[in-house]
């Protein structure tokens, strides 16, 4: 029985309905092709040896398309190995201006931030940390929310960047969406410190395929869905627009459905009846009408 699921998940079948849903709701890594290379090209940068011009890295894509996961994935697993702490996960403050850029950074290092605007307080705050904490990697995400200010001020970001290599040897990777791209591509000076490594939206095909395999192995149904073939596979495919985040939302979201009903099994018909509306719809949405 249950030979769909993995190993590891069929004794959830056995506990209660909140229980499975709860599972099945949880956040969880998905091991596709390109996350596991940007894990080793992390691993490539961690393990360099020590330069006085440093390259980073930047992972580019959509939004909702597993990037912040993947690299927090590899910053707790550096954590559960590591004798210090090497890798640090800067979270991009929104608005512009290097005070919010240097908070973000401040926070990550759980230093006091205060209320004081004095960025050149908050820039020799972070010197300080940098250099009693001796990261390897600071991984900015969100960081399009940094290239949001005046030009003054994401010229001075970037040459932080430049800095942080030649006086504390670390390689910043950078997060975020296509705007990251084209500014650090802007002259070709940035351009020879960053490589690319893209997280795209996924094409319908085999590797898709096998990742509504991966996803159905991993839900503790009792029926099995066959998520892979068509049109289901389809109607997955269009509703998520190739957006990891969404295609987990939505076999996550009828999974959850199918175990409060009885059915045990994702069909067609039941992905139909959550009435999910692609991102790119929302703003068109019948419902959105209905909160003017």
């Amino acid at each position: 029985m249950a030979e769909h699921l993995l190993e590891r998940v069929r004794p959830y079948l056995d506990r209660s309905t909140e229980e499975r849903i709860a599972y099945i709701q949880s956040p969880r890594w998905i091991g596709h092709q390109v996350a596991v290379q940007a894990h080793d090209r992390l691993a490539e940068l961690l393990s360099r040896p020590p330069s006085l011009r440093t390259r980073g890295l930047m992972l580019v894509g959509p939004y909702a398309n597993g990037k912040t996961m993947i690299a927090e994935r590899f910053a707790v697993g550096h954590l559960r190995t590591a004798g210090q702490q090497q890798v640090w996960v800067v979270q991009t403050r929104e608005g512009a201006g290097l005070a919010h850029f240097y908070g973000s950074i401040l926070q990550a290092l759980r230093a006091p931030t205060g209320s004081s605007r004095d960025v050149g307080r908050k820039a020799e705050q972070v010197d300080h940390l940098l250099d009693r904490l001796k990261p390897r990697i600071l991984i900015f995400d969100e960081f399009h929310n940094a290239l949001r200010g005046r030009a003054r001020d994401v010229e001075a970001v970037l040459g932080f960047l430049r800095r942080i290599g030649r006086q504390f040897d670390i390689s910043p990777v950078l997060i975020g969406e296509v705007a990251v791209y084209d500014f650090v591509n802007q002259t070709a000076e940035m351009a020879t410190r960053f490589d690319l490594h893209a997280v795209p939206r996924w094409q319908y095909g085999e590797e898709f395929l096998a990742l509504l395999d991966s996803l159905e192995s991993a839900l503790p149904l009792a029926r099995a869905s066959d998520l892979s073939d068509e049109p289901l596979a389809r109607t997955i495919f269009q509703l998520s627009e190739g957006l990891i985040g969404e295609i987990v939302a939505i076999v996550s979201a009828a999974a959850s459905t199918a175990v409060r009903s009885g059915e045990e099994r994702i069909t067609k018909s039941g992905i139909e009846a959550l009435r999910y509306v692609p991102v790119s719809n929302r703003r068109r949405a019948p419902v959105r009408d209905d909160l003017m």
